[in-house]
């Protein structure tokens, strides 16, 4: 290897051996069972999600859209890519809530309207009572036309999962 001497010059490496640590594309059955997952739970359409490559590492997984004639940089070690889409999370996947910000308003179903008075609630820790015939797991908070993120139903009452700073920065909008 040569190393660079002056100033706009480059540093020749050699590649970096696959760590398995790293992202990798997930396989098709892993696309069907997480925009699976959306469209049962949720009414968003797999295809919605055609467009994108789909990365997983561990019990995470991330959304790339899928670009013509880039390669990816296979050479650098690459410790999570484009928009985070999932997390394992117990028994429950759980969708992520930039994701949901983004997709969110293709939902026909598992959401929850709140009114400011839930939200200040949810931003204080505590849950929220609801009436509702949807099984346990992750709901949509939506407030209003606004996707809030993602709140945890369980046995009527939903916790908000939403990261305290991420709640904060909406509150002060």
């Amino acid at each position: 290897m040569k190393e660079s001497r002056e100033q706009g010059d480059s540093t020749l490496i050699g590649s970096i051996l696959w760590d398995s640590s790293w992202p990798g594309f997930a396989n098709e059955d892993e696309r069907r069972l997480l925009f699976g997952y959306l469209e049962d739970r949720f009414g968003i359409r797999a295809n919605i999600f055609a467009d994108f490559d789909l990365f997983g590492r561990r019990k995470s997984w991330w959304l790339l859209r899928k670009t013509v004639g880039v390669s990816l940089p296979v050479s650098l070690k690459v410790t999570q890519v484009g928009l985070k889409a999932f997390d394992k999370v117990g028994n429950y996947l759980k969708p992520a809530t930039r994701m949901m910000q983004l997709f969110g308003h293709h939902a026909t179903k598992g959401v929850c309207q709140i009114s400011e008075g839930d939200f200040e609630r949810l931003l204080r820790g505590e849950p929220l009572k609801v009436e509702s015939t949807m099984e346990d797991g992750f709901v949509i908070l939506l407030l209003g036309e606004h996707v809030l993120g993602m709140g945890l139903l369980l046995q009527g009452m939903i916790t908000s999962r939403i990261k305290k700073s991420e709640a904060q920065r909406m509150a002060n909008k």
